[in-house]
């Protein structure tokens, strides 16, 4: 998996841990993807990577659930 987010492209970023010693470390911040199945443009579905923000703010499109 890619780690970045195939709507807004939000992809990990970088920086320093802190110790409360002042000695810093390089990390990494992941963005937090899920697989998700989604309608495609073509009317199919198709399983993406999104971020929970996108999710969230209705950037992906869900199918309807079929019930048995």
């Amino acid at each position: 998996m890619s780690r970045v987010c195939s709507i807004c492209g939000k992809g990990p970023i970088s920086g320093n841990s802190v110790s409360h010693a002042h000695n810093k470390n390089r990390r990494r911040w992941m963005p937090n993807l899920q697989r998700v199945r989604s309608i495609s443009s073509s009317g199919g579905t198709v399983r993406i990577d999104a971020c929970t923000r996108c999710i969230r703010s209705g950037a992906v499109v869900k199918p309807l659930r079929q019930n048995p």
